[in-house]
């Protein structure tokens, strides 16, 4: 069985935590696609973010107050809700889930702590899921 793949969607303002999350979901033994490791200099940002999506089994998104409305955000969210990628959300505290558009409202999120706990949960649930 090979190693769940997962997409990380996320805000730039969060990078520091994204980037302690995604180390710590493949030291679970997940298969972690972010733009900091796959997007090089030249690269079209567009089209490796598109092949990240496709190729992921899940999207990890990342949302606070800041970034939950941003259009770039609203196209990955909707394109793995099109694609029927497993969503799951991770918010922030100042996030209000009555202002997230109806199809994340209505997941099980995860809340924005300690980026190795919502890493172990995450890859919990996958590998629960691919059992």
């Amino acid at each position: 069985m090979s190693d769940p793949k997962v997409f990380i969607s996320y805000s730039h303002d969060d990078a520091e935590w994204v980037s302690r999350f995604a180390e710590a979901l493949r030291d679970q033994g997940v298969d972690v696609w972010l733009d900091s490791w796959q997007v090089h200099a030249g690269d079209s940002l567009r089209e490796a973010m598109e092949a990240g999506l496709r190729g992921s089994d899940a999207v990890v998104a990342v949302l606070s107050a800041d970034n939950a409305r941003r259009p770039s955000v609203l196209f990955e969210l909707g394109a793995a809700i099109g694609a029927g990628k497993r969503l799951i959300p991770i918010l922030a505290p100042d996030l209000v889930t009555t202002t997230l558009p109806f199809p994340m409202r209505s997941r099980r999120y995860l809340s924005k702590g300690a980026p190795d706990d919502a890493a172990r949960e995450v890859a919990e649930a996958l590998k629960r899921e691919a059992a």
